[in-house]
C-alpha cells in the first residue's frame, strides 16, 4: 500500500530546468545586459536603419537638383528674386513652379512606394537576423533551449539552421511590415482628416482660432496614439513570426496573448526603455541647442558638423535602446523559467503512525430517506438472487 507520504505533486518544470538565478531575472536587466555585451546586435540595427535613411536622403536631394534643373526661370524671374521682397519673390517662384507640380508629385510617389518596398525588405531581414541571434543569446547563457528539449517542441528551436524555417517567416514578416507601412499612411491620412474635422466644427472668425487648434490637436493626439499602439503590436509580433515561425495573424494573436499573461513585465521593460530614450532626447536636445545659440560667434560648418555629430549619436543612442527592449521581449517570451507558475499546494502527508481518515461507505438501511414507498422493509419483500419480488403489489 502507498502511503500518502510517497505522492508528491512534481515540481513545475520550469523550476526544475532554469538555473536559480533566472528564475528571479528582470527582464529590463537581461535586456540592456544583451544589449550592452553583444553590440552586434546594435550594428545591425543601425546598418538596416541607417541604410535606409541614408537612401532616403539622397534620393530626395538628387530628385530635388534633378527637378530644379528643368525648371524654367527668366530674366524677370531672376529679377524678382534678386529683390528679396517677399511678395516679388513669392510669385517669381510661383511663375517658376506653374506647370511643373503634376511631375514633381508623381516622381515623389513613385520614390515613396520604391522606399517603402526597401524599407519592408530590409526590415524584414534585420528583424530577422536580429531576433535569431537574440534568441541564441539568451539560449547559450543556460535558459530556454533546456526546457525546449526537454519538452521536444519544434517550434521553440533555433530557425538559423533551416532554409524551410527562412522561408516560412520572412514572407510573415514582410506582411507586418506591409501592414506597418498602410498604419503609417492611414495616421497621416488621419491627421489630415482631423484638420478637416475642425474647421468644419469651428467659426470662420478667428477669434476663436485657439478652440479650433485645441480640438485639432486633440484629434490628431487620439490618431497618433492609436497608431502607436497598432504598430507596437505588429512590432512586437514580428518576434513570434522568427521564434515560432508563425504567419501575420497567428504572430499578432501571440503578440496580444504574451501581453495579457505577462503585462507586468512588458510594461517594465517598456517602461524604462523608454524612460532612458526621453532622457538621451532631452540630453542631445540641450547638447545641441549650445552651440545653435553662439551661431554667431562660431563659424557656420563648425556649429553645422557639431549638429550633425550630435544627431547621429542620439540616432545611434536610440537605435540601442530599442535593441535593449528587443532583447527584454524576447527573454519575456522565451524565458518560462523567470516567470514561474504558482505551484499547487500539496496535501499534507501522513506519518507512519497517523492512519488516514476512513470514509462511511456503507448505506444505512434504516434510513428513510432511501425510499418513498412506505413499508418497503416488511418481511413479505424478499431479495431472490439479484432481483426483488413485490409479493405484497403483485
Amino acid at each position: 500500500m502507498t502511503h500518502a507520504s510517497e505522492i508528491s505533486s512534481p515540481k513545475p518544470l520550469a523550476l526544475c530546468c532554469y538555473p536559480e538565478w533566472m528564475q528571479h531575472a528582470s527582464p529590463t536587466v537581461e535586456g540592456f545586459r544583451a544589449a550592452f555585451r553583444q553590440p552586434s546586435f546594435t550594428a545591425a540595427e543601425i546598418a538596416w536603419r541607417w541604410s535606409v535613411g541614408a537612401t532616403a536622403i539622397a534620393l530626395f536631394f538628387f530628385g530635388l537638383f534633378e527637378y530644379l534643373k528643368t525648371l524654367p526661370v527668366s530674366k524677370m524671374e531672376l529679377f524678382f528674386l534678386r529683390t528679396r521682397q517677399p511678395y516679388l519673390v513669392g510669385q517669381a517662384i510661383a511663375r517658376i513652379l506653374h506647370g511643373s507640380l503634376n511631375r514633381a508629385v508623381g516622381s515623389a510617389l513613385l520614390a515613396a512606394l520604391l522606399l517603402g518596398l526597401l524599407w519592408m525588405i530590409s526590415a524584414s531581414l534585420g528583424r530577422m537576423v536580429i531576433v535569431r541571434n537574440l534568441l541564441d543569446h539568451f539560449r547559450r547563457s543556460g535558459s530556454a533551449g533546456i526546457l525546449a528539449d526537454l519538452q521536444g517542441d519544434p517550434g521553440r528551436e533555433l530557425a538559423s539552421n533551416s532554409s524551410e524555417n527562412f522561408s516560412s517567416a520572412f514572407p510573415a514578416l514582410v506582411r507586418l511590415n506591409f501592414l506597418r507601412a498602410v498604419l503609417g499612411i492611414s495616421v497621416i491620412v488621419g491627421i489630415i482628416g482631423a484638420a478637416i474635422i475642425a474647421g468644419l466644427v469651428s467659426p470662420d472668425s478667428g477669434v476663436l482660432a485657439g478652440l479650433y487648434f485645441l480640438f485639432f490637436a486633440s484629434l490628431a493626439l487620439l490618431v497618433c496614439l492609436i497608431g502607436w499602439a497598432l504598430n507596437w503590436f505588429l512590432s512586437l509580433a514580428a518576434l513570434f513570426s522568427v521564434r515560432d515561425n508563425e504567419g501575420a495573424l497567428g504572430s499578432i494573436a501571440a503578440a496580444v496573448s504574451l501581453c495579457r499573461e505577462r503585462t507586468g513585465a512588458v510594461l517594465a521593460v517598456s517602461f524604462w526603455t523608454g524612460l532612458a530614450h526621453i532622457a538621451a532626447f532631452v540630453a542631445a536636445t540641450i547638447i545641441v541647442s549650445v552651440p545653435i545659440g553662439l551661431v554667431g560667434l562660431l563659424p557656420g560648418r563648425l556649429v553645422a558638423f557639431f549638429v550633425v555629430v550630435v544627431t547621429l549619436a542620439y540616432f545611434a543612442a536610440a537605435d540601442w535602446f530599442y535593441i535593449a527592449r528587443l532583447a527584454g521581449y524576447v527573454f519575456i517570451s522565451d524565458m518560462p523559467g523567470a516567470f514561474p507558475p504558482t505551484e499547487p499546494i500539496a496535501p499534507p502527508p501522513y506519518s507512519e503512525s497517523e492512519t488516514a481518515p476512513t470514509f462511511e461507505t456503507t448505506i444505512d438501511p434504516d434510513e428513510l430517506i432511501l425510499s418513498d414507498i412506505p413499508n418497503f422493509r416488511k418481511t413479505n419483500n424478499s431479495l431472490v438472487g439479484n432481483r426483488i419480488s413485490w409479493s405484497d403489489h403483485a
